[in-house]
């Protein structure tokens, strides 16, 4: 018979042969095809077996397979103490491989539209004009003149800090925050000037443990729920009222360290202060300690109250106060 004759051995899934009925087990060092183990070769200093070779790194615990592992396990570290606070990336694994995303994302943002979206009294124009078709050009663009700060948005310290950072100077862990939502729609259904107070937060924290550092804390007025109607700016009597946070608890949040060396207030109104306060106090205090807002907030229903992250994704512009935004809540699976 000649060489060429003889059949290539089968192999299993993970490249190896079958085991043959009755036969004895491999020895170390010898391979189940008959062959030299790599381990065995490596020993002898077989020069196809150097450290960092494909087959060294796939043999090797830890190294480029831990490395991968690590690239996938966390954008922003919590705490183990901080329950329901998973790292994204901490997914459930098959096999050693990712089956599952370990979030699923919600829209926190309303659809913007100049027929529909608030406009700021004194903000831009919110105009949206069509500049090519498809009929006409093989294509469709618009031209969308807006404010910064119009429709869902958010804030950059230097929107009222001169000596702040703007938009493209922030670091992207300031743009994913773990959230806490409060919900206090009752209260502010009853008074529109209802002050966001230290005693919400608190009893937030009696129900469902304290605020991690570093959160994005959002108020859930109820505010969402007006949007694209007159109610939400206020008419007659009501004209510019909304609720807001009161400045005490801005500083309780920022001196037991709950917004720790980065966070954001977060609202589904005009702003986190409140409507009677023409001086913008909280704004204020909150972008010169460096903190972000998330403003005109919507589908906050899907939002949970604790365990969830919020995301703020939108344009940078250099120099900016902030922008429009598309802003998720990354909610665990």
């Amino acid at each position: 018979m000649h060489l060429s004759d003889v059949p290539e051995p089968r192999r299993d899934s993970r490249g190896g042969c079958p085991p043959i009925a009755g036969a004895a087990p491999p020895q170390r060092g010898v391979s189940d095809c008959g062959g030299v183990d790599s381990a065995a070769r490596r020993a002898r200093g077989d020069p196809a077996f150097h450290r960092g070779s494909r087959a060294d790194h796939r043999r090797r615990p830890g190294t480029v397979h831990r490395q991968h592992r690590r690239v996938h396990r966390g954008l922003y570290p919590v705490p183990r103490a901080e329950a329901g606070y998973r790292r994204f990336g901490a997914g459930t694994r098959a096999g050693g491989a990712m089956n599952a995303r370990p979030f699923r994302p919600v829209s926190l943002s309303h659809v913007h539209d100049p027929a529909t979206t608030p406009l700021f009294p004194g903000d831009p124009e919110f105009r949206a004009e069509t500049v090519a078709t498809i009929a006409a050009d093989g294509y469709y663009l618009r031209y969308i003149r807006q404010g910064e700060h119009t429709g869902t948005h958010w804030g950059a310290p230097i929107h009222f800090d001169p000596a702040g950072l703007a938009a493209d100077e922030l670091d992207p862990d300031d743009l994913l925050l773990p959230a806490v939502k409060l919900d206090l729609r009752e209260s502010c259904s009853r008074d529109r000037d209802y002050a966001i107070s230290i005693g919400d937060l608190t009893a937030w924290e009696r129900a469902n443990g304290r605020i991690p550092d570093g959160a994005a804390v959002i108020a859930w007025t109820g505010w969402d729920g007006k949007w694209g109607t007159p109610d939400f700016i206020g008419t007659g009597s009501d004209a510019g009222r909304q609720p807001g946070f009161a400045l005490e608890t801005l500083e309780w949040l920022l001196d037991t360290g709950r917004l720790g060396r980065r966070g954001a207030l977060g609202i589904d109104t005009f702003g986190p202060d409140l409507g009677a306060d023409a001086d913008y106090a909280v704004s204020k205090l909150l972008y010169r300690e460096h903190r972000i807002s998330l403003e005109c907030l919507g589908n906050l229903a899907a939002l949970p109250v604790t365990g969830a992250w919020v995301l703020v994704g939108g344009p940078l512009y250099r120099a900016g106060s902030g922008s429009p935004a598309t802003i998720f809540g990354l909610i665990p699976n």
